[in-house]
């Protein structure tokens, strides 16, 4: 069974870090492209990083650009999303994709998820 499962997340002020993660079991990551995607209560789904598996190239949304870093641990099968300077507004559920194409940013074009993660940035 093919499976994504997150991890990670809590509650960090406002300039903290975090980092999460994005197991899989059921199949190697290496060969997917994964995304992080979040969703934050009352607004949609928007993809925030990406990292292909054709070459490693990443891609990052423009409000967490300089901020966060994806990275992929082939030896562990996971991805990670390192989250720094935290804003309140980064507040909301976070979860990993994964399909088997190039980097998008509509959920649509993912076949794999996880459940997702909270992320809370509060004072």
């Amino acid at each position: 069974q093919l499976q994504l499962v997150e991890s990670g997340g809590g509650l960090v002020q406002p300039g903290g870090s975090l980092r999460l993660s994005c197991a899989a079991s059921g199949f190697t990551l290496d060969y997917y492209t994964i995304a992080w995607f979040r969703q934050a209560p009352g607004k949609e789904r928007e993809g925030v990083s990406c990292i292909s598996s054709r070459d490693g190239s990443t891609y990052y949304a423009d409000s967490v650009k300089g901020r966060f870093t994806i990275s992929r641990d082939n030896a562990k099968n996971t991805v990670y999303l390192q989250m720094d300077s935290l804003k309140p507004e980064d507040t909301a559920v976070y979860y990993c994709a994964a399909d088997a194409r190039l980097c998008k940013w509509y959920e649509e074009g993912y076949e794999y998820w996880g459940q997702g993660t909270q992320v809370t940035v509060s004072s």
